[in-house]
C-alpha cells in the first residue's frame, strides 16, 4: 500500500493506485506500508529514488542503516509495535529524506503512524516541509517510547509492593511464579525499548550531520531537544533494567524460602 500525503489547504491522504500515480509527484510525505515489488518499482521509476528493500532494512550493520545517496538521506530505526499485547515486536522502519519529500517504508503498523497521520490531517497549520514532518514523526515515536517506559515503571512499582508486602494469616499467598512471568514480560519490553532508543540515538546525529542545512531553526532546535530526551530515556530504561533484575532475584528468593518450609508469614514484618 502507498499513501501519499499532500499539503494543499490542509494535508490530504490518498491511497495510490494505477489511476492516480501522478499524486506522488506533489506529495510531501509518501508512506509505503508493506509495499509489493510492483509498488516499489512504481515509486522508484516515477520519483527516481531507490526504496530500501525488506532485506536491507533488517541489516544490523550501521553503514547499511544510515547512509546517503546523492541528496537523499536514508535512515532505519527499530520501532516497537503491539506493546500492549503479550507479543510485542521490534521491527525496522526506514525514513528517507530528499530535498522535497519524506518517504517512510514499513512492514508493521505502529500506533505512532496512525496517530500522527490523524493529527496531521485534522490540525490547521501553515505549509510543512519534508524535514519538518520528519522531525515531528521522529518526536512522535520517541514520545511513544516514553509512554511505554512509563507503563513499565508503573507495573514494576505494583509488583514490588505485592512481592514485599507483609502477609497476615488471612491474606492470600502471592503467586510468585506469576510475578516472575509478568516481570519477565516487562523486562523483555524494556529491552526492546532500549534497543529502539539506541537506533534513534544513532539516527539523530546522522540526520543533523547530513541534512542539517535543510532544517529550519525550529526543527534544528527540536532535534537537539530530541537527542537529549533520548539520552534521558535511555538512562531511565537502564535503571529499570536493574530494577527488573532485582525484582526477579527477590521473587526467586521468596520461592526458595517457601520451598524450604519457611513461609513468608514467618518473616519479620518491617516496622
Amino acid at each position: 500500500m502507498i499513501i501519499a500525503h499532500l499539503d494543499r489547504e490542509n494535508f490530504e491522504a490518498h491511497e495510490i493506485n494505477e489511476q492516480n500515480t501522478d499524486l506522488l509527484l506533489e506529495a510531501v510525505w509518501i508512506d509505503l506500508l508493506s509495499p509489493s515489488l510492483e509498488e516499489e518499482n512504481q515509486v522508484e521509476k516515477l520519483l527516481n529514488i531507490d526504496i530500501p528493500t525488506r532485506a536491507e532494512m533488517v541489516e544490523i550493520e550501521l553503514s547499511n542503516r544510515l547512509y546517503k545517496e546523492g541528496s537523499a538521506v536514508f535512515m532505519t530505526a527499530s520501532i516497537i509495535t503491539h506493546s500492549d499485547t503479550l507479543e510485542p515486536l521490534l521491527d525496522p522502519v526506514s525514513f528517507v529524506l530528499t530535498d522535497n519529500q519524506l518517504f517512510t517504508v514499513r512492514y508493521v503498523s505502529p500506533k505512532t503512524f496512525s496517530i500522527f497521520s490523524e493529527q496531521l490531517h485534522k490540525t490547521q497549520h501553515a505549509r510543512r516541509t519534508a524535514p519538518a514532518l520528519l522531525v515531528e514523526l521522529l518526536n512522535a515515536n520517541i514520545n511513544r517510547l516514553a509512554d511505554i517506559l512509563e507503563i513499565i515503571g508503573r507495573h514494576l512499582d505494583e509488583y514490588s509492593k505485592q512481592i514485599f508486602a507483609p502477609l497476615n494469616k488471612k491474606d492470600i499467598k502471592p503467586n510468585y511464579l506469576s510475578f516472575m512471568q509478568q516481570i519477565g514480560f516487562n523486562g523483555d519490553l524494556n529491552t526492546k525499548a532500549r534497543e529502539s532508543l539506541l537506533t534513534f540515538h544513532r539516527l539523530i546525529p546522522f540526520l543533523q550531520q547530513t541534512a542539517g542545512m535543510r532544517m529550519d531553526e525550529e526543527s534544528t532546535q527540536d532535534l537537539i531537544t530530541l537527542h537529549k530526551d533520548i539520552n534521558a530515556l535511555s538512562d531511565h530504561a537502564n535503571f529499570m533494567a536493574n530494577k527488573i533484575t532485582f525484582l526477579l532475584d527477590a521473587t526467586l528468593g521468596m520461592i526458595n524460602i517457601e520451598q524450604n518450609g519457611f513461609g513468608v508469614t514467618n518473616l519479620v514484618t518491617p516496622k
